[in-house]
């Protein structure tokens, strides 16, 4: 993993001054970079039963696509509000200055279904504990959360107590 935490950018003051911007797009573009990514994940979960990946917009589109596709199964996408054709169900969620809304369509998550979720990066773990809650309204059941980068000091995990959750990369006190 160490190969791929290579291919991650920093970049410095990115919203905001202070913050150290992972930015996993350098990571996308190097063809090793990505299949070594989407391999990896495919390892773990290529012997657990999934029904669907569920990826949140937009990089875990990227990342869950691809990975849905490697597993044999379907993908599920989790969008901002006013994105989705047709009906669909929602949660808000609070932000650190604000609030939020992710949506899915309302007959996506077969009952019971088994859910694999998908995102780039774990840094406070709001957007995806939303989403887990968000596919548990729609009748699905989550796996577990996977991350291709972790911010472990920025306390996702603690957020997302009440899910398994896994990290290729992580950038503790960086």
């Amino acid at each position: 993993m160490q190969d791929l935490k290579s291919k991650v950018r920093t970049i410095m003051d990115f919203p905001k001054p202070g913050i150290q911007f992972r930015d996993i797009t350098t990571l996308l573009a190097d063809p090793e970079g990505l299949k070594g990514t989407i391999d990896a994940l495919a390892d773990r979960y290529q012997n657990t039963e999934i029904d669907a990946v569920a990826g949140i917009e937009a990089r875990g589109f990227t990342i869950g696509a691809a990975l849905a596709y490697r597993l044999n199964t379907g993908f599920l996408m989790i969008r901002k509000p006013g994105k989705l054709p047709g009906e669909t169900i929602g949660i808000d969620y609070e932000l650190e200055y604000g609030s939020d809304r992710v949506e899915i369509h309302v007959d996506s998550v077969a009952k019971n279904s088994r859910i694999l979720m998908i995102d780039d990066l774990l840094a406070t773990g709001g957007t995806m504990e939303a989403a887990c809650r968000l596919i548990e309204k729609a009748g699905g059941n989550v796996v577990e959360c996977a991350f291709v980068i972790d911010l472990p000091d920025l306390g996702g995990n603690q957020k997302l107590s009440r899910y398994p959750v896994f990290s290729l990369i992580n950038f503790e006190g960086e």
